[in-house]
C-alpha cells in the first residue's frame, strides 16, 4: 500500500484557510489540475460540510481547491451540487438539520464543562430533560432562560428549548433523554477527561524508554516464518529485565485478508478493531497440550516445515498462514475444560455484535471469496436475511473465527503481563492504524459510517511530492456522530483491552484528512474536518479507563493550534530528530524539545539511521522515480540537514570528529535523553545495524514494503536468539538508560 504518514516539519504559520467559516482573505495562487475555482454558495455549503476549499501545501503556497472536487466530496456525503438550485436547497437543508431532531445525535462534553444543550419541540410547548448514569441513578437537568426564535419547519413552528449538562457527571457513557407530551427521543452523553491522566512511571519528572519494531519482523528460532506474540513477550522479557526497557511499542496488529494473498501492509488491515491471527503461536493454546500423540506429531512437522521459512530473505506471510491455519483448525476441534470454555463464551459476550460481523465475513470470504464486492448484492449488507441465513450455514467458521480471536487475545493478555512482570513499567504500546481496506470486513460491517466514492491520502510533501493516496474509506463525520460514535468506541476499547499504551497513526485525522475523489490524482483532493473535540475526547476516555497513555503521530503539515490542543489534552506527540527544526530550518537544541511526545531518531517511513546516514532514503526513491525536484538538488539538501544535527552533537560534546558509524548511532540516541521529552524510543532496526526501510512511501509493489526480516547491515538475518546477544543492542540500550 501507500504510506499513511507524512513525516515533515510544519510549514509557516497561515491563515488557516480550510477551517469552515475563517476562509482565507488571499488570492488562491493556483487551482490543482487548473480546475474551475467553486463559487461562493458552494464554498458556503462546503463549509458548512466541513470541507475545506482552500488550504497551503507543504511549501507554504495558498491553493484553492476545485469546484470538482469540492463537489465530487460533498457527493461522498449525500450532498447534492448538481446544480445552483441544487447547491442553494442542500444549504437550507443543513441549516435546517439540527431543528429536525429533538436532541443532537450525541453530546461529547468535558468533565469540568457545563454546557447548554438545544433541545427542538412544538412552540410553546412543556419539555422535561434528564440525564440516565451509565452506572445508574438519574440526574434532572433544569432549563435555561434563553430566548431563541422559533422556525418554521415543514409548515410547523418548531422552538428551541435549553437545558445546562452539570459539570460534576461522572466519566463515562450516560444518556441524554426528553420528554415533550408525547414525543420522546434519547442521545449519547458522553464526559471526557479534560486532560488524559499520565501513568505514574511518566509523572514528575519520569522518563521511560523502549524499542519500536515490527512484530513481523522479529522471528525467533521457534517462530512459524514470522514474529509472533511469543515473541513479543520474549522481546519484553528480555529488553525489559536485562535492558531496563519500559515499553515495547510494535505495528498494528489488525487483522488481514483470512484466505487469499495477505495484504502485507500492516496499515492497511480489513479490521482495527480485531487482531491478525497470523501472530498467534500455536504451540502455546492450552489444548495443544492435550493432542493425542499422532496429531501432536502432525502439528510438529507443520511447525518445522514453516520454521524452514525464517532463513528467507523475505517474508511470505501467505506460506506462514496457510501452515498455521492447517494446524489452528486441528487446535480448534479438540476438547476445552469447563474453565476455558466458561472463559470463550465470557470473551464473545464482551465483544459482541462486533465480533460476530467480523467473524461472519470471514467465513464469507472463505465461501466467496475476495474481495467482497464481487459478492451477490444481497450479501452486500450484514443486516439482510441472506448473511443470516449464511451465518447459520457458516456457523462452524463463523465460529472458528471468533475463536482465533480469543486465543490472540489471549496471547497478546500474556505477552502484556509477561512485560510488565519483567520490570517494564508501561508495556506493550499497540499502534492504531488510519483506516481500513476498501474490501475489508470493516468496509462491509460499517459501510454505514464509512464514505463512498473517495479516498484517504495525503497531499504533496517532501517524502512524496505526487501526493498519496492510500485507498482506505474515510469516517463520514456525520453518520459516525449519528452512531453516537459507538464503532470508534468499541474499536477502541478492543486495542486497549492489553495495553499500557496507543499510538494513534495520523492522528491528525481526528482534526481533518486528506479525502481523494475516487479515479483522481492524489493533488485533486482536499480536507474534510471532523469533530476533534468528540473524537480526542473519546480517545482520553477510553485510554483512561485503560490505564493507558495515547501518543499522537502528529507529523506532517499540522495546523499550529493542534499541537497544542493535543498537549492540554494529555496526548503525547512524536518528535523525530531530523524533523525538529525552529523556523529558519535549524535543528532545534534538546532543551528546546517538547516535553509531551515521543522522541525518536528514525521512524519506519525512514531508512533505519546507519542507512539515513548514507542517503539511501534518497537513492531508493531516486530509482523508483518518487523525485519531482533534480537529484543533485535533494541530496544536497539532505546532507546539509543532516551536517547541521551532527554539527550540534560536536558542538555538544555528544559526539567526537572521526567518530564510527556504530558510535555516530549512538550519539544520536544519546541526544534525545538529553531533551525534556518524556518517551524515548529506539527503532529495533537501529541495534542491529539494519540498513533498509521497512517501507517506502509511496510505493506498492515496486519495493518489498513490510517484508524485509530482520537483519544486520550486511543483511544477515537476526534472529531473536541472536539479538539478546548482540553488543550493539546492549551498547545502545545503555545509551537511552544512562543518557
Amino acid at each position: 500500500m501507500t504510506d499513511t504518514h507524512d513525516p515533515m516539519p510544519s510549514p509557516p504559520s497561515h491563515p488557516a484557510g480550510d477551517v469552515p467559516g475563517q476562509p482565507s482573505r488571499l488570492p488562491a495562487d493556483d487551482v490543482p489540475g487548473g480546475g474551475q475555482a467553486p463559487s461562493p454558495a458552494l464554498v458556503e455549503l462546503a463549509h458548512a460540510h466541513g470541507v475545506a476549499t482552500e488550504y497551503w501545501d507543504w511549501l507554504g503556497r495558498h491553493v484553492s481547491v476545485s469546484a470538482e472536487t469540492v463537489c465530487a466530496v460533498l457527493n461522498a456525503l449525500d450532498v447534492d451540487t448538481s446544480s445552483p438550485e441544487a447547491i442553494d436547497t442542500s444549504h437550507e437543508q443543513v441549516l435546517e438539520r439540527a431543528w429536525r431532531r429533538m436532541l443532537p445525535p450525541v453530546v461529547v462534553v468535558r468533565r469540568s464543562w457545563s454546557p447548554w444543550v438545544p433541545v427542538h419541540i412544538g412552540h410553546g410547548q412543556a419539555v422535561r430533560a434528564w440525564i440516565k448514569l451509565e452506572g445508574g441513578g438519574r440526574r434532572e437537568l433544569v432549563q435555561q432562560e434563553h430566548w431563541v426564535a422559533p422556525r418554521v419547519i415543514d409548515g410547523a413552528q418548531v422552538g428551541e428549548a435549553t437545558f445546562e449538562i452539570p459539570a460534576d457527571l461522572p466519566l463515562g457513557w450516560h444518556v441524554l433523554r426528553a420528554r415533550s407530551g408525547d414525543r420522546e427521543a434519547q442521545c449519547d452523553l458522553v464526559v471526557t477527561p479534560d486532560r488524559l491522566e499520565l501513568p505514574p512511571a511518566l509523572r514528575g519528572e519520569g522518563r521511560a524508554w523502549g524499542f519500536m519494531t515490527q512484530l513481523y519482523q522479529v522471528r525467533s528460532r521457534r517462530s512459524w516464518g514470522m514474529g509472533d506474540l511469543a515473541d513479543l513477550a520474549d522481546l519484553a522479557a528480555w529488553s525489559g529485565a536485562e535492558l531496563g526497557a519500559d515499553f515495547v511499542l510494535v505495528n498494528p496488529l489488525h487483522s488481514a485478508e483470512p484466505v487469499g494473498l495477505m495484504e502485507p501492509s500492516p496499515y492497511l488491515p480489513t479490521t482495527r478493531r480485531f487482531v491478525n491471527p497470523l501472530y498467534i503461536r500455536v504451540e502455546d493454546i492450552p489444548e495443544v497440550a492435550y493432542m493425542p500423540p499422532a496429531q501432536r506429531q502432525t502439528l510438529e512437522w507443520q511447525a518445522d516445515d514453516a520454521r524452514a521459512a525464517n532463513d528467507s530473505p523475505q517474508l511470505d506471510r501467505d506460506a506462514a498462514w496457510h501452515a498455521k491455519r492447517s494446524a489452528l483448525e486441528t487446535v480448534y476441534r479438540l476438547p476445552r475444560s469447563i474453565a476455558r470454555s466458561r472463559a470463550f463464551e465470557v470473551f464473545c459476550a464482551e465483544q459482541g455484535e462486533g465480533l460476530v460481523d467480523f467473524a461472519t465475513w470471514c467465513a464469507l470470504a472463505q465461501e466467496h471469496g475476495l474481495p467482497s464486492g464481487s459478492w451477490p448484492s444481497e450479501l452486500q449488507d450484514p443486516r439482510s436475511p441472506q448473511v443470516s441465513a449464511e451465518r447459520k450455514r457458516l456457523v462452524d467458521q463463523v465460529d472458528f473465527h471468533v475463536w482465533l480471536q480469543w486465543v490472540a487475545d489471549e496471547q497478546l493478555g500474556q505477552a502484556h503481563r509477561v512485560a510488565r512482570q519483567a520490570g517494564m513499567r508501561l508495556g506493550v504500546v499497540h499502534d492504531l492504524a488510519v483506516g481500513v481496506h476498501p474490501e475489508g470486513a470493516d468496509a462491509w460491517a460499517l459501510g454505514s459510517v464509512l464514505a463512498g466514492g473517495v479516498r484517504v491520502g495525503a497531499p504533496p510533501d517532501a517524502f512524496n511530492q505526487q501526493g498519496q493516496d492510500w485507498s482506505q474509506p474515510p469516517w463520514r463525520p456525520d453518520r459516525l456522530a449519528e452512531a453516537g460514535y459507538a464503532p470508534y468506541r468499541d474499536m477502541l476499547r478492543t486495542v486497549l483491552r492489553h495495553a499500557g499504551g496507543i499510538r494513534v497513526d495520523h492522528v491528525l485525522g481526528l482534526f481533518r484528512l486528506w479525502w481523494v475523489p475516487l479515479g483522481s490524482d492524489p493533488t485533486a483532493g482536499t480536507y474534510v474536518r471532523y469533530d476533534h473535540e468528540a473524537l480526542v475526547g473519546i480517545l482520553a476516555l477510553e485510554a483512561q479507563r485503560a490505564g493507558a497513555f495515547v501518543i499522537g503521530e502528529d507529523l506532517g503539515v499540522v495546523e499550529p493550534w493542534v499541537r497544542d490542543y493535543l498537549r492540554q489534552r494529555g496526548v503525547f506527540g512524536t518528535s523525530i530528530l531530523w524533523f525538529e527544526k525552529d523556523e529558519t530550518g535549524t535543528p532545534l537544541p534538546p532543551e528546546a524539545w517538547r516535553e509531551l511526545c515521543l522522541a525518536t531518531v528514525t521512524t519506519h517511513d525512514l531508512p533505519p539511521t546507519a542507512g539515513y546516514l548514507a542517503g539511501a532514503h534518497i537513492d531508493v526513491r531516486e530509482r523508483l522515480g518518487l523525485l519531482t525536484r533534480d537529484v543533485a538538488q535533494e541530496r544536497a539538501i539532505d546532507e546539509a540537514d543532516r551536517a547541521q544535527v551532527l554539527d550540534m552533537l560536536r558542538a555538544r560534546g555528544l559526539l567526537r570528529e572521526q567518530a564510527s558509524g556504530r558510535e555516530v548511532v549512538e550519539a544520536l540516541h544519546r541526544f534525545l535523553t538529553w531533551t525534556p521529552a518524556r518517551l524515548v524510543g529506539v527503532a529495533l532496526p537501529d541495534a542491529v545495524g539494519e540498513r533498509r526501510a521497512i517501507n517506502q512511501p509511496g510505493t506498492d509493489e515496486e519495493y518489498p514494503n513490510w517484508r524485509l526480516p530482520l537483519a544486520d547491515g550486511e543483511g544477515r538475518l537476526v534472529l531473536l536468539e541472536d539479538l539478546v546477544g548482540l553488543a550493539s543492542a546492549k551498547s545502545l540500550a545503555r545509551a537511552v538508560a544512562r543518557g
